[in-house]
């Protein structure tokens, strides 16, 4: 009971930080984020605030994946495509809100965690997949949404393909490090930038289409 209470209480935190749209507040409440997360962090995990994890790698914290994913407007029909699956926990919400999310992560030990994790958790509408997540899943496309939680100075041209007409994107824009959080729709003359959700500092997007 107190994981919920915790959750219940991060929510409203992510409320007071401007998210408005209740199916992800109310899966933010849900979803206990100490489930997806290392172990030893668990104490910390209901804090507004990213988590260290494997591979220098962190979490994004709660409330920017909250930014992250609203932006992406899901109305729980749509096939969303995530780069960067971490422990898990945004990947859990993304599930809650949409049909289908597939999920690319680039580290095996990651990938397995993350698959416990959501298992444990009774998700059975995500996919996660061991791959570069800079080249996307072509054979899964078009997507729907996607979203990525690492930084590089444009969009990938492979996920900027892999988005369907009138889908949406959202990538931190930058060096890693120093970045601004971006929304992109896909309209007939290709990706557009529609406006810029938050700055913030992300890792680096490795892959073949990263740094």
């Amino acid at each position: 009971m107190a994981a919920n209470a915790d959750s219940r209480r991060l929510a409203r935190v992510v409320r007071g930080r401007g998210v408005r749209d209740e199916r992800l507040l109310s899966a933010i409440a849900d979803i206990p984020r100490a489930a997806f997360v290392p172990r030893e962090m668990e104490g910390a995990a209901y804090r507004d605030a990213p988590i260290p994890i494997p591979h220098g790698q962190v979490t994004t914290q709660p409330s920017l994946v909250a930014q992250m994913v609203e932006a992406l407007e899901l109305t729980g029909t749509e096939k969303v495509l995530e780069v960067g699956t971490g422990y898990g926990w945004q990947t859990a919400l993304l599930a809650r809100l949409a049909r289908t999310v597939w999920s690319v992560e680039r580290w095996s030990d990651l990938v397995a965690t993350a698959r416990a994790s959501l298992e444990r958790a009774g998700i059975t509408n995500a996919r996660l997949v061991l791959g570069d997540g800079s080249e996307g899943l072509a054979d899964e496309a078009p997507f729907d949404a996607i979203v990525v939680a690492a930084a590089f100075p444009s969009v990938p041209p492979p996920l900027a393909a892999q988005v369907a007409e009138g889908g949406r994107l959202v990538q931190p824009i930058g060096p890693g490090g120093r970045d601004d959080v971006t929304l992109f729709e896909k309209r007939p003359q290709g990706l557009v930038e529609v406006r810029i959700i938050v700055p913030a500092y992300f890792v680096p997007l490795r892959g073949r289409y990263g740094s």
